[in-house]
């Protein structure tokens, strides 16, 4: 079931239309056919950002919140059978929200709209090793890093490197990677962490989840940065070096895309690509429609407005 159950065709609006994708036809979907649809929902840079921002004639006035995110999540939810929702770092930092509790009440938020999956960004460490820690008996969700080694830190073992989701028998491998934190974010609030080459960690870690752990389809949860004009590593250079990875969800530079983007990697194969900007303002949706026993890539998606 290895090759088979990993070969794909998907696609999709915010209204959970379905789509012809190349030579596969609406109508398939209406006969006997084993596929599973997956319904991949994510944010970024949140920032402590809980309630809608203020009616005070910005370009921003009463979007975004929580209240509404959750609300959109429910109703996708009960129209879905199969939902993931992840995010993408920097979950603290920008409200007051954050300077008087810690970080406590976005744990318990995300924890209540029931997120699967996290990873780290700079900002969730403006708190410190240890307020970081103090956070993570909130989360009823895992953190993930590949490329910070804690060892010598307050979070040895309490960050996971990957979780494996099984939604209608296909195999989702999630893992997260993390940008350079020197110069970035002062030394004393990161201590001993170590940062490792983001490239090397997240190929591994996606080769190990698709041909080890025979995943049907791998995504990365990016707190590097959309793209950037030197030669730092982004989101783009990722997909670049990449074999194994087939969806990036990044974050870090509050990129809003209207949906997602398609970049080769290092076979020529499609990876995909999404960030939906800041402070909860948008929630991202992809569709992902696995058929057994075919083949295809191909995947649109429609970024809300909350």
């Amino acid at each position: 079931m290895k090759t088979n159950r990993r070969s794909f065709l998907r696609t999709v609006s915010a209204g959970g239309l379905l789509v012809t994708v190349g030579n596969f036809p609406l109508h398939a979907f209406t006969d006997d056919v084993d596929f599973v649809k997956l319904t991949v929902l994510h944010t970024n840079d949140v920032h402590s950002r809980v309630d809608p921002f203020p009616m005070d004639g910005g370009r921003n006035e009463g979007r975004g919140g929580v209240a509404k995110r959750a609300a959109l999540i429910s109703k996708i939810r009960a129209a879905e059978e199969h939902v993931l929702l992840l995010d993408a770092g920097d979950i603290f930092q920008g409200t007051p929200y954050f300077n008087f509790y810690g970080g406590e009440l976005e744990m318990k938020l995300m924890s209540a709209m029931k997120y699967d999956a996290a990873t780290i960004g700079n900002h969730d460490f403006d708190g410190g090793m240890d307020g970081l820690l103090k956070q993570l008996p909130h989360a009823n969700f895992p953190l993930l890093n590949v490329n910070y080694d804690f060892s010598d830190t307050v979070l040895d073992k309490k960050i996971e490197a990957y979780k494996i989701f099984n939604k209608g028998g296909i195999k989702i491998g999630v893992f997260g990677v993390g940008i350079e934190l020197d110069g970035l974010v002062p030394k004393k609030l990161y201590g001993n962490t170590i940062y490792n080459d983001p490239l090397a960690s997240a190929n591994k870690t996606a080769w190990l989840l698709k041909n080890e752990l025979d995943c049907d389809y791998v995504i990365c949860l990016s707190h590097l940065g959309f793209k950037y004009e030197n030669s730092k590593i982004s989101d783009h250079t990722l997909a670049a070096s990449s074999s194994d990875i087939d969806l990036i969800l990044g974050g870090h530079t509050h990129t809003f895309l209207r949906e997602a983007i398609k970049l080769p990697n290092a076979l020529g194969e499609d990876v995909i690509v999404n960030q939906v900007g800041w402070a909860g303002l948008l929630l991202g949706r992809l569709d992902i429609v696995f058929e057994r026993n075919r083949k295809g890539k191909c995947t649109t998606c429609t970024n809300t407005k909350v």
